[in-house]
């Protein structure tokens, strides 16, 4: 009894002490400034408020939002009517506003690329990569794969550390079962909001959270895409290596929400609900500190591949199509857009 007791006092302490040097550590690290592009989706002032929270989040110290550029969408209407209200907000929070991405690069330490439009993704960033700033960019990484493969390239070229993710990568019980918590993943199911947008490969522009959620639990290797849709909803499902089911749901229609399971060796798993921005903004913090992405650049190349597979399925009646088909097609339309 005295020893169990022993024991559990010395893992507090130890817990206690594994905290006060995270903290001090943290304290100690130099002030980065953090720019953002794109004022026209809520993303950007929940970002800017999470990372300049007084007092600061423990572990997002001393990484600080202090410039940020407006542009964003100029031919979304959706998007670019937030601009104005989102630099008012940015203007009151002390954050100075410049007129261009250039300005803004002078700046900061590193960039948050927040442009909603994924048409302009590619101009913004290679700026960005160029001046050798680590870049998160939201997503999408882009309006269509051509364009997330040219810029992961520029990236690999100019070695500059960059990764996108959505938030719902980061949901703890996706979390568990990617770290093999509940076994080998043998199937997930996963689902979202799907709405679409006329100018991106169509699950580009809101079902990537929950295409996000099922490669976090599944992982790369999908083979095949076979996608059923109606003016409501998704059903896209996905032949993986090994015989392994991944299934994504996309919802227009009744009820939104986010969630999914997974279907392990060992047990079924709920993979829970949409848990806030903070746990994406702690994972950013970490890479604008260390230069490492999260995510493997393999895995979101993939995922972005899926999701346009589902598209060329889509247009082809439901036929299954196969991802190294869509993924030639993207590599060659991306080498004629470099001529």
């Amino acid at each position: 009894m005295y020893m169990r007791t022993f024991l559990r006092s010395f893992s507090v302490v130890c817990l206690l002490v594994t905290v006060a040097v995270a903290q001090v550590s943290a304290e100690e690290a130099p002030m980065l400034k953090i720019g953002i592009i794109g004022l026209d989706t809520s993303h950007s002032p929940a970002f800017a408020k999470g990372f300049n929270a007084v007092p600061a989040d423990p572990e997002m110290q001393n990484c600080r939002v202090v410039a940020a550029y407006p542009y964003g969408s100029k031919t979304i209407e959706s998007s670019s009517s937030r601009i104005p209200g989102y630099t008012k907000q940015f203007e009151e929070m002390g954050i100075e506003i410049v007129d261009s991405v250039a300005d803004l690069i002078s700046k900061v330490d590193c960039v948050l690329l927040e442009t909603n439009d994924g048409q302009v993704h590619l101009e913004q960033a290679e700026q960005v990569i160029k001046a050798g700033k680590p870049l998160f960019i939201d997503k999408p990484v882009a309006a269509d794969l051509p364009d997330v493969l040219t810029i992961f390239a520029l990236a690999k070229e100019h070695d500059v550390p960059m990764f996108s993710s959505s938030s719902l990568r980061y949901i703890d019980g996706a979390q568990a079962v990617r770290n093999g918590d509940a076994g080998k993943v043998l199937s997930c199911d996963t689902y979202s909001p799907c709405k679409t947008e006329p100018s991106h490969s169509d699950l580009y522009w809101y079902g990537i959270h929950g295409v996000e959620a099922l490669y976090t639990c599944m992982g790369t290797g999908c083979e095949t895409v076979t996608r059923t849709s109606t003016d409501d909803f998704d059903m896209v499902v996905g032949k993986w290596d090994e015989g392994r089911i991944g299934t994504f749901r996309g919802l227009r229609a009744g009820k939104n929400g986010y969630g999914g399971t997974a279907f392990t060796s060992e047990k079924i798993v709920p993979i829970g609900s949409y848990q806030g921005y903070r746990p994406l903004l702690v994972e950013i913090a970490k890479f604008f500190r260390t230069g490492e992405s999260p995510v493997p650049e393999a895995e979101t190349i993939e995922l972005y591949a899926f999701m346009k597979a589902a598209e060329e399925s889509k247009r082809q009646g439901g036929k299954p199509v196969a991802i190294a088909t869509v993924m030639k097609q993207a590599k060659e339309a991306a080498a004629a857009a470099k001529k």
